[in-house]
């Protein structure tokens, strides 16, 4: 798979419905991420990987990276979790409110970590 239409057409469509829902509230939050696929899975970029997103044989994965359920270890305690893992079941509502906190922790921490790395080269 090439693009991120292509990941969601391989779904049922209430399957498809959600991963667009995902998609859309992802990219209304940060309009300025690219877009592609990476490690298999829809992703948005912005000075690297921000998030990920995917859908298994029971839930929605969202992929914030370690950093991103760390900072929200207390919020994310009724979800099951692992090393940069958050999943969602099928047939629950998507928590909206988490999938921004932690969209916006990983938008920070991606600029941040740019602007440490411009200015280390700046300094040499």
């Amino acid at each position: 798979m090439q693009t991120i239409d292509e990941y969601i057409e391989t779904f049922e469509p209430p399957i498809q419905q959600t991963l667009r829902e995902i998609r859309n509230f992802i990219k209304s939050e940060v309009p300025e991420a690219a877009e592609k696929i990476s490690y298999g899975m829809p992703t948005f970029y912005l000075n690297g990987n921000l998030v990920h997103f995917a859908a298994f044989k029971n839930h929605y994965g969202f992929f914030p990276g370690p950093s991103g359920i760390d900072a929200f270890a207390s919020e994310l305690a009724p979800y099951r979790t692992g090393k940069g893992t958050l999943q969602f079941p099928f047939g629950k509502p998507i928590p909206w409110d988490i999938i921004k906190k932690v969209v916006q922790f990983r938008v920070k921490e991606n600029l941040n970590k740019a602007k440490s790395i411009k200015e280390k080269r700046s300094a040499k």
